[in-house]
C-alpha cells in the first residue's frame, strides 16, 4: 500500500505500459503452460496421459479443497494447511488485492485456525507501529472504542483496513481474549508510514522513569515531531517540508535512539528498555522513510527496500521478542519471497523474513480468477472496479482449472508435471491501492516466490466502512 499521494504518483507507471505487460503475456502464454485450446492426442490413452501431465491435473492431485471462504463454523477443513505451516513462526498471507471480501475472510478463517489449533498469538498488519499499540490496547483491555480507533487510525492511505471484514475479525480478537485473559491474542502494526503521538509519550515516560537525565535531551531531539494533527494531515504537512529538513529530523531521531541504546537495564528494567528502545526505533523509521527524496524516480527503490525492511525487522523484533507465532497479512508483493517488480522494489518484506526466520517463516500467497475490488482511480476517487476471468497464459488461467473451485495447495510438494510450470514465469494479477498501478500484471515464478497458495475463484469488493 502506498502511503502518500506525491509517494503513489511517483511510483505509477503509465497505463499504456501496464496494459502492454499484460497483453504481451496474453498474446505469448509461455510454453509450459497447458491451455484449453491445446490439441489432444489422437489415442484415449495418450489422451489421459497428457491430461495427468498437465499442471492442472497435478495440482488437483495435491489441493485441498475449502468448505468456505467465511470465519463461521467449523475449520476442519484446514488441517491440510496446518500440516503445511508445521513449525513456522511467522505465516504471511497476501492478497491479490487490497479491498476484496474474501481475501479478508480467509484471513479471519486462518487466523482462528491458527489461534486455536496452532498456538499462533498474535495478528500483524501493514500498518503504523502507534496504530498496533492502540488497536493492541483495545484488543487485550477494552481500552477505547473500536469504531473511532479505526476511524482515527485507518483513513489516507490506510483506509482499506477500515471495513467490516476486519472489523468482525477484531470483533472475534477482543472476545477471544475476554474469554482467555491470561492467554490473549495480540495485535502489530508493522509499518513505518506514521508515528503516532503514543510513540513519544511512551518514550518521555520510560526515560522519566529510567533515565531521567535523558529526558531534557530526547525533549529537545523530538521537538516539533509528536503529532497535533491526525495521520493524513501530519504526513501531507510532514513531506511538504525541505528534503534538508526532513533529513535533519531523521539525523535527530537517530540520535535519540542512540542515547537509549547507551544502557540497557537489568532485570525488569532490560524488558521496559527494550520496548521504548523499540517505540523510539519506528519513530526513526518514519522519518528515515520520509528523508527520501521522493522527486527523485532513483531514490524511490531505495526507499522501498528501506520500508519491506523495516517491516520484516519489526515482525522479527515481536516474534523474538514475545515469542509468539504470528499470522502477517499484507499484499503478495510484500509477503513473497521473492520481489515481484524487482525495479521497483529490490527486496521484499518476505525476503528479509525468510533470510532472518528461516523455515520459520513460511510465504502463502492468495490468487483468484475474477471478480471485484475497491482501488483508487487514476483521479484519486475510490471506486469498486471488476475483471473477468484469467486470460489464457496467465497463472491465474491455470490455477482456476484445477478441480476444486477454492483450495489450498503446498507449492513445495508439487508433483513433476507441476513443477515445470511453477517454475517458469507467468503473468499473475498484483492490484494494488491503485487501479491501474504500478505493475498490475507482473511475471513472476510462483515457486520461487510462495510456498503455498490459496486459490479462490471469484471475489467481491470488501464492505468499506468509511
Amino acid at each position: 500500500m502506498n502511503m502518500h499521494k506525491a509517494l503513489l504518483t511517483a511510483l505509477l507507471v503509465p497505463l499504456g505500459a501496464t496494459l502492454a505487460v499484460a497483453l504481451t503475456a496474453s498474446a505469448a502464454p509461455p510454453a509450459a503452460s497447458v491451455s484449453a485450446g491445446a490439441a489432444t492426442p489422437a489415442g484415449p490413452e495418450e489422451a489421459a496421459a497428457a491430461a495427468f501431465r498437465s499442471p492442472e491435473a497435478a495440482l488437483g492431485r495435491v489441493t485441498h479443497p475449502l468448505r468456505t471462504t467465511e470465519p463461521r463454523g467449523g475449520l476442519a477443513d484446514l488441517r491440510p494447511f496446518g500440516r503445511m505451516v508445521g513449525d513456522a513462526q511467522v505465516v504471511g498471507l497476501g492478497e491479490a488485492t487490497h479491498s476484496s471480501h474474501e481475501f479478508f475472510t480467509v484471513k479471519h478463517r486462518v487466523l482462528r485456525y491458527l489461534v486455536e489449533e496452532k498456538g499462533f498469538r498474535a495478528f500483524a498488519l501493514e500498518a503504523p507501529w502507534s496504530t498496533g499499540l492502540r488497536l493492541d490496547a483495545y484488543l487485550l483491555r477494552g481500552e477505547g472504542d473500536l469504531k473511532q480507533i479505526m476511524d482515527e487510525e485507518f483513513r489516507g492511505d490506510y483506509r482499506w483496513w477500515n471495513n467490516a471484514e476486519y472489523r468482525d475479525l477484531f470483533r472475534w480478537m477482543r472476545a477471544y481474549n475476554v474469554k482467555h485473559p491470561k492467554d490473549p491474542v495480540r495485535f502489530v502494526g508493522d509499518d513505518g508510514g506514521f508515528a503516532g503521538a503514543e510513540l513519544y509519550d511512551k518514550v518521555s515516560a520510560y526515560a522519566a522513569q529510567a533515565r531521567p537525565e535523558l529526558a531534557p535531551r530526547l525533549t529537545e531531539l523530538y521537538r516539533g515531531l509528536r503529532p497535533a494533527t491526525d495521520a493524513e494531515t501530519y504526513v501531507n504537512d510532514y513531506l511538504s517540508k525541505p528534503i534538508a529538513e526532513r533529513k535533519e529530523l531523521a539525523e535527530r531521531t537517530g540520535r535519540a535512539v542512540d542515547l537509549l541504546k547507551q544502557r540497557p537495564g537489568t532485570g525488569a528494567g532490560a524488558d521496559a528498555h527494550a520496548w521504548a528502545l523499540q517505540h523510539a526505533t519506528a519513530i526513526h523509521q518514519m522519518t528515515t522513510l520520509y528523508a527520501f527524496d521522493w522527486d527523485d524516480p532513483k531514490n524511490i527503490s531505495d526507499a522501498m527496500l528501506h520500508r519491506d525492511r523495516i517491516m520484516a525487522e519489526n515482525i522479527a523484533w515481536w516474534q523474538q521478542r514475545t515469542g509468539d507465532k504470528i499470522v502477517l497479512a499484507a499484499h503478495n508483493s510484500h509477503l513473497a519471497l521473492k520481489t515481484y517488480v524487482p525495479g521497483h522494489y529490490p527486496k521484499v518484506q518476505g525476503g528479509f523474513l525468510r533470510e532472518r526466520l528461516g523455515a520459520g517463516y513460511l510465504s502463502v500467497g492468495l490468487t483468484f480468477d475474477r471478480g471485484s475490488f475497491n482501488a483508487s482511480g487514476q483521479d484519486g476517487v475510490v471506486r469498486r472496479f471488476t475483471v473477468g476471468p484469467a486470460a489464457p497464459g496467465t497463472a491465474e488461467h491455470t490455477l482456476d482449472r484445477v478441480r476444486h473451485r477454492d483450495y489450498v495447495v503446498d507449492l513445495r510438494n508439487a508433483p513433476a508435471a507441476a513443477r515445470a510450470w511453477l517454475a517458469a514465469p507467468h503473468t499473475v494479477k498484483n492490484i494494488g491501492a491503485t487501479y491501474p498501478g504500478i505493475a498490475d500484471a507482473p511475471q513472476i515464478r510462483l515457486a520461487d516466490s510462495h510456498d503455498v497458495l490459496i486459490h479462490l475463484h471469484r471475489v467481491e469488493a470488501a464492505r468499506m466502512l468509511k
